[in-house]
């Protein structure tokens, strides 16, 4: 009787040890399955073509950090973003963030909060997610997250194509210049891009013999930054277009309401230009600024900006411009009324511009192991002088990139309408 009753005790033992094992094991195996969720969407998207892509989480909320270098469009490329994490990579019962970088600085966030009904979870879908420039408190956890496929030391060429038009006499309609200017761009260190770019004409007709000659267009670094409080910047050094070198900063303030904005630009420049490959330049610098804000029309995906800027001549203004952003194009007018440096009135000159996306309309072509990367740049764009003012009112471009569609690509009310009309 002894020896059963010890059989069964030694019995149950080893069946509440086995019970105990098999409840530690499937208890690591659900922490794994979790942990690989994340880690699934994460090597998803780099294959997809994702850059900088990382994820954290803690007892808040699971957080993703990524760059959109695989769609030509931010706008697609986070919705694309979105669909991976959706399908693959949300929590459970936990909210989740995603972080969207450009060149390594942070630009908005998107925010899916779960909507629990009865017992369950309602499925995610894109118009669930808050889109805003508002990083919550996660940014300075993810920051310190290992990123996957890092953008840094990566060479991309791009391809410009560039045209020019102006009328100036009466018995020919415009003068005509068409230059394809490849562009190559990389960045050595977060927030950091080097730009050369090389001007190759193809058709010339009455834009001088400069631009008969091969010779350099943009060269130069530039540091992007975000500060506290939804304040974004740029500082752009080297040789810029419009016969221009030195400095330029830009920084734009967000307000609490997003659609309103204080923007402010402040460039020290001097005049240069090539004759082929050398550089002719006048050591004197000149002040220009531009200081104002703006105000974006959801509901039209509209930007209303009104500024006081002062311009290469010297001269001093207002600018007025109103411009509608669509998911292939940007299109806008402009107003512009001021006065010269010595007091007198400049006429007032205004136009329309617009910016184009370029085919084709998905992924960028990528080369597994084969760099350089080869593409054609993202859009291009005109802009009108209705009142062929050939003088005054002129301006120069930083960066080969900057445009008006670049400008509105992070905007939160632009990506918010892309996620619900994809």
């Amino acid at each position: 009787m002894k020896y059963r009753r010890a059989y069964i005790q030694k019995h149950l033992i080893t069946r509440c040890i086995k019970i105990t094992a098999l409840l530690f094991a499937f208890c690591l195996f659900s922490v794994k399955g979790l942990a690989q969720t994340g880690e699934q969407a994460v090597n998803t998207l780099v294959e997809m073509g994702f850059e900088n892509v990382g994820w954290t989480e803690d007892d808040n909320e699971r957080v993703y950090v990524l760059q959109n270098s695989a769609y030509r469009l931010q706008g697609v490329g986070i919705g694309k973003a979105v669909d991976v994490i959706q399908k693959m990579g949300l929590p459970e019962r936990k909210p989740c963030r995603i972080i969207v970088l450009n060149n390594n600085v942070p630009q908005i966030s998107l925010y899916y909060q779960p909507i629990a009904v009865a017992d369950s979870v309602l499925q995610a879908e894109r118009k669930d997610w808050d889109v805003s420039y508002d990083l919550g408190g996660a940014w300075e956890q993810a920051r310190k997250v290992k990123l996957k496929n890092s953008s840094l030391f990566k060479i991309d060429v791009l391809v410009y194509p560039q045209v020019a038009l102006k009328n100036l006499v009466i018995n020919q309609i415009y003068h005509v210049l068409f230059d394809l200017s490849p562009a190559v761009e990389v960045s050595f260190w977060k927030g950091m891009k080097l730009t050369a770019q090389l001007k190759i004409p193809v058709y010339n007709d009455g834009y001088g013999e400069l631009e008969d000659l091969v010779h350099p267009g943009h060269l130069t670094v530039s540091q992007r930054f975000r500060l506290p409080y939804n304040i974004f910047g740029k500082l752009t050094v080297g040789h810029f277009n419009a016969g221009r070198y030195g400095a330029d900063l830009e920084v734009d303030y967000h307000f609490k309401d997003e659609r309103f904005s204080l923007l402010g630009r402040l460039g020290v420049t001097g005049i240069a230009y090539w004759r082929g490959f050398t550089c002719h330049y006048d050591p004197s610098m000149h002040l220009t600024w531009s200081v104002g804000g703006g105000f974006y029309w959801p509901q039209y995906n509209t930007q209303f900006t009104l500024k006081a800027e002062q311009w290469l001549m010297k001269e001093i203004g207002v600018k007025f411009e109103m411009i509608r952003h669509f998911r292939y194009c940007s299109i806008g007018f402009y107003a512009m009324k001021g006065r010269d440096e010595f007091g007198n009135s400049v006429k007032t000159n205004g136009g329309f511009r617009f910016q184009v996306l370029l085919p084709h309309y998905g992924k960028y072509k990528r080369y597994k192991n084969k760099w350089p990367r080869i593409n054609l740049s993202p859009n291009m764009g005109l802009v009108y002088n209705a009142n062929n003012e050939q003088y005054y009112y002129q301006d120069y471009k930083a960066e080969t990139s900057d445009n008006i569609m670049e400008k509105n690509s992070f905007n939160p009310y632009f990506i918010k309408s892309e996620l619900l009309n994809f």
